[in-house]
């Protein structure tokens, strides 16, 4: 059995120059030439994971189909490679300093004195180990989160040393991912940000492979050379990763520069026929659509719009089956009033409502949703976008003025959505919600059901409040579809209006399904019909 291959993604200078994209898109050249592929991401931020940090802090929480609240760059490995990850595909500092220090409670360490070296690392070690085993695949890909430089990501990077020291050269590949910064006043290129980030990874013990140079602009031969030559690597292996006009390009400009080529020969694994042809298609139709609709995004967290991740990449993704650009119009909910809600919604062509928690924004969505409702403009509710459409139907369609959530006033006496049943005994925050993949059985002759094009389907969840089954007969007597529940019946996962084009609520995140090569039937459904909107309304003016 031949050896597993692996590869190391460091970054430096800046974070966020895309070192998710760039392993996403490493890891999918090499799956496009029959190599079976996993990819682990490494934080070194002391939480246990991402559950119950603010999305200003961290973005959006990416959820697997097992349940693990996780970094967002999963998604991006998910929607580029078509597999789903899963609890071992991230591991935190937070998780590994806990599970070191359960040993040392329980006595493992026989009395030694427990130590950042051997003891995390060893652990750290032991987490790229085991996502080896838990997929039978020839290349693991590792990228550790931070910069290099930073304090939190030493034991990770010290922890890659010593593995390498165990492998064969032939078996390990390290990548940096570093800016080259154009300065404008100076009309140059300017290497030392690259040099000196680098020089830091080095001294660690660290010698890149190659070096992924963030550009705006192709780097000169002479620049290469030069920053080869400091960074001792060769030019070749100095490749200028260019700025593009969506990330979907970013493998195409890869293949096209020979990265994935350059990644083998050090791995010494055969130059497999290279197959992204229909990639190349899709990416190119889809950069030369002329046609435009604008969907509105009525949140709370539009200001951080890293918080909405997986639901911009899920519009990519359909506006590519649907042969349209989805222009994204991010409205704050909290100032959403009566005066200028037909102002702000005018233009466009869908309403989507996001999950969240928390009162802020609230009445805002509410808005939105009847606004979407009364105008019969095509409208999307995802988690609490669901519970605000069922809020906004009891209050202006029952009649019942003081419906409302629990989360939002937790002694309302008409509590429409409430807290589940087996969340009521919960004290802890992190890890204790509704989470992962859920089967959900949807009504035949549905707007759902037409857009699976089957009725029985799992997705992920990531919730605590669910629909008041008590409020359920209403509901429906009044025109509200339950067009999705759980086996048991007992939860309700999808709505719908009976005299509405295009109106639905859902519990689950669909967006955490949607892949470039194929986009999420809701989504897909929700943007044509978004589309037939757009060209009706044109069409009467």
């Amino acid at each position: 059995m031949n050896p597993k291959k692996y590869i190391f993604f460091t970054g430096g200078v800046v974070s966020s120059l895309g070192k998710g994209i760039s392993i996403s898109s490493l890891a999918f050249l090499l799956q496009s030439r029959g190599y079976s592929v996993t990819i682990l991401k490494l934080d070194p931020y002391i939480n246990v994971d991402p559950g119950t940090m603010s999305p200003y802090q961290h973005g959006e929480v990416y959820v697997t189909d097992d349940g693990a609240e996780t970094d967002l760059d999963l998604g991006h490995y998910e929607r580029f490679l078509n597999i789903s990850m899963a609890r071992f595909n991230n591991a935190t500092s937070g998780q590994i300093y806990y599970e070191v220090i359960q040993k040392e409670r329980r006595g493992d360490y026989l009395g030694a004195t427990v130590q950042v070296i051997p003891h995390i690392t060893d652990a750290i070690i032991e987490k790229v180990k085991y996502a080896a085993e838990m997929t039978d695949v020839d290349i693991v890909l590792v990228e550790i989160g931070g910069t290099v430089g930073d304090i939190e990501s030493l034991p990770f990077l010290e922890a890659i040393r010593q593995f390498r020291l165990t492998l064969n050269p032939e078996d390990t590949f390290v990548t940096h991912l570093t800016l080259v910064p154009f300065i404008a006043g100076a009309n140059e290129l300017k290497t030392k940000p690259t040099q000196h980030s680098v020089q830091r990874l080095r001294e660690i013990g660290l010698q890149p492979d190659a070096l992924l140079c963030r550009t705006d602009r192709p780097l000169p031969e002479n620049v290469k050379q030069k920053i080869g030559l400091f960074c001792n690597v060769s030019a070749a292996a100095v490749v200028d990763a260019l700025d593009v006009g969506t990330i979907y390009e970013v493998p195409v400009q890869y293949a096209d520069l020979g990265f994935d080529e350059l990644v083998l020969h050090k791995l010494r694994l055969g130059k497999r026929k290279l197959n992204i042809t229909g990639w190349r298609t899709k990416v190119e139709r889809y950069k030369n659509i002329e046609k435009e609709i604008t969907i509105a995004i009525c949140g709370k967290y539009i200001e951080l719009q890293d918080a909405y991740k997986s639901i911009i990449a899920a519009f990519t993704h359909s506006g590519m089956e649907n042969d349209v650009r989805v222009k994204l119009k991010w409205l704050n909910t909290e100032n959403l009033t009566e005066n200028n809600i037909q102002d702000e919604l005018a233009d466009v062509a869908g309403i989507l409502v996001p999950g969240g928690f928390g009162e802020r924004g609230i009445e805002g969505k509410l808005l939105a949703v009847r606004y979407a409702r009364e105008n019969k403009i095509p409208f999307f509710g995802i988690c609490l976008g669901l519970q605000c459409a069922v809020i906004e139907f009891s209050r202006n369609v029952l009649g019942i003025d003081g419906a409302n959530s629990t989360e939002f006033d937790e002694d309302t006496k008409d509590p429409v959505i409430h807290l589940m049943e087996t969340q009521k005994s919960v004290k802890v925050l992190g890890g204790t919600m509704r989470l992962g993949s859920y089967p959900c059985n949807l009504k035949e002759g549905t707007t759902a059901a037409a857009a699976y094009d089957e009725i029985s389907i799992n997705e992920r969840h990531r919730h605590r409040f669910e629909v008041n089954n008590a409020y359920r007969s209403r509901l429906e007597e009044a025109g509200m579809c339950i067009s999705g529940l759980s086996p048991d019946g007992e939860l309700v996962e999808v709505i719908e209006l009976t005299d509405h084009p295009w109106f639905v609520g859902c519990q689950f995140h669909p967006e955490l399904k949607s892949r470039v090569a194929k986009a999420h039937p809701l989504f897909r459904s929700f943007v044509t019909a978004s589309k037939t909107y757009f060209n009706d309304k044109n069409q009467q003016s």
